[in-house]
């Protein structure tokens, strides 16, 4: 049986700016993606079905027996059961939302061609950016349990290091920790291979920390927080997912945020996630062009791939910004920055294309990475497609 994560149209659309470069279920919350999850849960490999710009980085296997699943869903072992129940020609589908199905045709989409049973249990379905954060504390503690399952954790052998609730503290093989405080009373702590935790540093869990990636001196990192593999953070984070391969090396608060890759942060970057008269947030959200209101009062920034910003940004509650934005200058920038966006709160002009390649490639360079023809391809595409929300060209 070929498991293939589709996208839903309507969620992708919801879910941008950070499905722009990749698929749904390729978005990281907990300790793994939605797609690792989902390979970990069937025990099989996954592809996706997506926007044809992206299908080129993401192929899509085909054969004549598919499962197909929402890439928006959280597995659980509730649900995976279900969907292991499903024959040919069955789906399951909540309210009008098809959430599964098993088909001949990887391609099949159309409700009204399935033999259909409504799926009536709670589900974690990642259909709004905020949705990101908000459940990141849930999906770390799950993510521990899978991963950790029947496995030793390496043991903590620095004697400066002090450890609250040590049992669920799990540490991959070629972690360092140095004279730093993990207190997992609250949650547990991930720490992945080759993790660098340097002295000073404090943990708070739920948190992980990804492969290869490190925790400057003096970091506090507080409950509820995802830095994903080859990153490097410091200042002050809560409550916030880093996908991969980005930076928060200084001072400065980051809380109630996402992150997509290759993204830098300045030094002294301060997000605001709480507005001064404790209302809901309100959130760019790119199908309507228009603000949408995200029922939470904690909600900070949402940056998409290759975004980057200078030193004391201040960003309002609620900024979305979009692909390859450059931001600079005093002031605050407005609440949605589009893709390929230069320049800050006293005006933008555009991020010319052959700019954006050259410093993506720098970027990616300096993790040993190359920025390929199909990377080139799909950040063409993303500048064409927003052309016109970058209002000044007019």
């Amino acid at each position: 049986m070929n498991v293939v994560l589709f996208d839903d149209p309507v969620i992708r659309q919801d879910l941008l700016p950070f499905t722009y470069t990749r698929p749904v279920a390729s978005i990281r919350m907990g300790i793994l993606t939605l797609a690792e999850k989902w390979g970990s849960f069937l025990d099989k490999p996954v592809s996706f079905r997506t926007e044809s710009y992206l299908q080129q980085k993401f192929p899509l296997t085909s054969t004549n027996d598919n499962l197909l699943i929402n890439g928006a869903i959280c597995p659980d072992d509730g649900f995976v059961i279900e969907v292991m129940k499903l024959k040919k020609g069955e789906a399951l589908i909540m309210n009008t939302l098809l959430l599964a199905a098993r088909s001949e045709n990887v391609h099949a989409s159309d409700k009204a061609k399935f033999s259909s049973r409504e799926y009536t249990s709670p589900l974690t379905l990642i259909d709004q950016v905020w949705k990101i954060f908000q459940h990141n504390g849930a999906q770390i503690r799950a993510d521990f349990e899978s991963i950790t399952k029947g496995r030793k954790s390496k043991t903590i052998d620095d004697p400066h290091t002090k450890v609250y609730a040590g049992e669920d503290i799990f540490i991959e093989h070629g972690a360092v920790i140095q004279a730093a405080v993990l207190n997992a009373s609250t949650g547990p702590i991930y720490i992945g291979r080759n993790a660098k935790i340097q002295e000073g540093a404090l943990l708070r869990g739920p948190i992980s920390i990804g492969d290869e990636s490190v925790v400057n001196m003096g970091a506090k990192l507080r409950s509820d927080t995802t830095v994903g593999p080859h990153c490097k953070v410091g200042g002050e984070i809560s409550n916030a997912v880093i996908f991969g391969y980005s930076n928060k090396v200084h001072d400065g608060f980051l809380g109630s945020s996402v992150l997509g890759e290759w993204c830098n942060l300045g030094a002294d970057t301060n997000t605001s996630n709480l507005k001064n008269n404790y209302d809901v947030v309100k959130l760019w959200n790119y199908p309507r062009q228009g603000f949408k209101s995200t029922g939470l009062q904690f909600c900070g920034l949402m940056m998409g791939d290759h975004s980057k910003c200078g030193i004391n940004t201040m960003f309002n509650t609620g900024t979305v910004t979009g692909v390859s934005a450059n931001i600079f200058g005093d002031g605050y920038p407005r609440n949605f920055i589009p893709s390929f966006a230069w320049g800050g709160a006293a005006g933008f002009t555009t991020f010319q294309l052959s700019r954006a390649y050259e410093t993506a490639s720098k970027a990616m360079e300096r993790r040993g990475l190359v920025l390929s023809e199909d990377d080139k391809k799909i950040l063409k595409y993303i500048f064409d497609l927003t052309a016109a929300e970058r209002v000044w060209e007019a």
